[in-house]
């Protein structure tokens, strides 16, 4: 009696624990394109802003903040001198409500420039600059969080690898994920592969 119920709460401990795992599991549908030469290896790089971006500078340099870890996984260092670097490269994040975007960025739209690279056009039913901002409504449910890595040579200008991962979720928040989201798009660095495909990544403070 006393092995049985021993047993019984070593697989409750052991569901539990795997439970907190996932939970600390994120999973992506990331896509990738490479254009990067096989006989270049990753050394400096410097983070580009739009000229829209540039007039939010918190919100960018959150974005900026979380990439740096994926960035040195690939195995990027950051340029002490941005004009020095070797490549530049460009962020965007944003959460998509049906047509309502709780979180949008001018990496999309606004600015027009890369929307036939990263992302779908959508109509600007409203947006905002805020992190982990939302409408709080309950009629929309679910929100797909996205984020965008654009890297190109510095003195060229020419893009070298893009990726985008997304994922869906019932709240429009992104700060916590926005570390994961960003290693799994540069996850497979410089390779490309199936797309989409799934990877899944530690969501780490």
């Amino acid at each position: 009696m006393w092995k049985t119920s021993l047993t019984a709460s070593a697989l409750v401990v052991a569901t539990a624990l795997g439970g907190c795992a996932a939970m600390n599991q994120l999973s992506s549908e990331v896509s990738t394109y490479s254009q990067w030469p096989a006989n270049r290896k990753p050394a400096t790089y410097a983070f580009e802003r739009l000229p829209s971006q540039q007039a939010n500078p918190e919100q960018q340099r959150t974005l900026e903040d979380a990439a740096a870890r994926a960035m040195e996984s690939a195995g990027f260092t950051a340029a002490t001198d941005a004009r020095s670097a070797d490549v530049s490269v460009q962020l965007g994040a944003r959460v998509n409500a049906q047509d309502r975007s709780p979180y949008d960025d001018p990496f999309w739209w606004r600015g027009g420039l890369y929307r036939s690279h990263f992302g779908r056009p959508h109509r600007a039913g409203g947006f905002g600059f805020g992190l982990g901002f939302g409408y709080g409504s309950s009629s929309l449910p679910s929100y797909e969080r996205e984020v965008a890595v654009l890297i190109r040579d510095k003195k060229s200008g020419e893009p070298l690898y893009e990726a985008r991962a997304t994922n869906d979720g019932g709240s429009p928040s992104i700060n916590s994920l926005l570390g994961a989201m960003y290693e799994a798009a540069l996850k497979d660095f410089p390779a490309s592969g199936a797309n989409p495909r799934r990877v899944t990544t530690p969501i780490t403070p």
